[in-house]
């Protein structure tokens, strides 16, 4: 429990190598990936409630830990926990494996803050049928909390990379033959303009939720792309324009 509870600092996890997924449908999804789940704790109200999961789990010999609702709450990060967490090892791929399966259709997000951001992207990625997501730069830990709740299980679909060196991870995009199109507000080319073709192999670039993309970034990329604004609304947020992004992509793909 004590090591379970460490696994709420970026720290730990990163020199563990292990998170937390918290909940029934992101448990449920990490142990449809083999050797992803490493144990689950429940509750007794949980266990009985999602007996199937831990059919589940035992089927595959993963300790499956009855607690007290204590425990889960010690463990777990939200006010008000689900009942059931489970202790995963992180699943994330080097950007040369990613780029080595021929990805088509990828998402990068460069030094974004927001942990419910992330999460969403990563949602909106594996809804829209991405290859991968890369968090390049200074971003947030995918693995944070709150980001694996906020893909509601899409972490364990899509292949996650974490890269520092945003300008080396749009280099190899770009080696790869993927065009890379910057998403912003002042784009020169709008997403459904006719010139813009989203059917080809493309890696849209998700800037800062404060400050964007900077110039030297959007220098990088082959297009910088704006989302239009039909009503009065000021902009878009990031999670919000990612999928409206990738959603076209997909439209044009299909």
């Amino acid at each position: 429990m004590k090591h379970a509870r460490r696994l709420a600092t970026r720290a730990f996890r990163e020199s563990s190598g292990e998170f937390l997924a918290e909940g029934p449908q992101a448990v449920r999804e990490a142990l449809e990936v083999e050797g992803a789940t490493l144990e689950v704790f429940a509750t007794t109200a949980a266990t009985d409630q999602h007996s199937s999961l831990q059919s589940t789990a035992e089927a595959a010999g993963i300790v499956w830990n009855v607690v007290t609702d204590e425990v889960v709450a010690a463990i777990a990060d939200t006010v008000q926990p689900q009942g059931v967490v489970a202790r995963c090892v992180a699943i994330d791929r080097t950007l040369g494996e990613l780029v080595a399966a021929s990805p088509t259709f990828v998402v990068v997000c460069a030094a974004i803050r927001d942990p419910g951001n992330a999460g969403a992207v990563i949602r909106a990625a594996d809804a829209a049928g991405a290859d991968g997501v890369i968090f390049a730069g200074d971003s947030v830990d995918p693995y944070n909390p709150k980001s694996v709740r906020a893909t509601v299980g899409s972490l364990f679909h899509v292949p996650i990379v974490i890269d520092k060196d945003l300008p080396r991870v749009l280099e190899t995009l770009q080696g790869a033959g993927l065009q890379v199109l910057a998403a912003d507000g002042g784009g020169a080319v709008g997403l459904y303009d006719s010139e813009l073709d989203l059917a080809a192999p493309t890696a849209w670039l998700m800037g800062n939720e404060a400050w964007g993309l900077p110039a030297e970034v959007q220098d990088a990329a082959d297009r910088v792309v704006a989302v239009p604004i039909y009503g009065r609304a000021e902009s878009l947020n990031l999670a919000t324009a990612a999928a409206v992004c990738l959603y076209a992509t997909a439209q044009a793909r299909s």
